[in-house]
């Protein structure tokens, strides 16, 4: 495991809002919005018979939640081009589902205040199990169109190559 370098001088925790979305090579246009990474390990109970009062536990079987992805309606067709590989309506007998690509592999890196990339975690064998092309419309509101997918994956882990980076500073003018 890779030995981790603390800037003492850092005291905030990185933000949230600075983020980028890659899959085939190449950032994602337009995602707004990420959920959360969770992974869940089942609590397997036991019991040794000559102690009746101890519950001992150990690790099972770990889950790793779906991951949404939401972004504003464009003409960009990524997120749609990829749920039709898992299921392309009308495409005939035996040609719905693309078996050989409908999976991918998906990167989530996030940035400090600075535009710097801070953490990165690759997300493996991902495929969309929900597609909405279109949220609802309303004449009378006044927000973005938005689209989403709901992407089923087999684990993901944090890319400890990606250190710490050297926070900038700005010159100050001399007097």
């Amino acid at each position: 495991m890779a030995q981790f370098t603390v800037n003492a001088r850092r005291f905030d925790p990185y933000k949230n809002f600075k983020f980028r979305v890659k899959w085939d090579g190449r950032y994602v246009a337009g995602v707004s919005k990420v959920s959360s990474l969770k992974r869940t390990t089942e609590v397997i109970e036991h019991r040794e018979g000559g102690d009746p009062s101890t519950v001992r536990k150990s690790p099972g079987r770990t889950k790793y939640e779906p991951i949404t992805l939401e972004r504003g309606v464009t003409h960009d067709i990524d997120f749609e081009q990829w749920a039709n590989k898992v299921w392309n309506f009308g495409a005939g007998a035996g040609a719905e589902v693309s078996l050989a690509d409908f999976r991918k592999d998906v990167i989530l890196d996030v940035f400090n205040e600075a535009g710097q990339k801070v953490i990165s975690y690759q997300l493996f064998r991902c495929w969309v199990s929900e597609f909405q092309s279109l949220s609802d419309l309303d004449a009378n509101a006044n927000a973005v169109a938005i689209q989403h997918i709901k992407l089923e994956n087999e684990g993901w882990e944090r890319d400890y190559a990606v250190t710490e980076p050297s926070e900038p500073r700005f010159n100050e003018p001399e007097p």
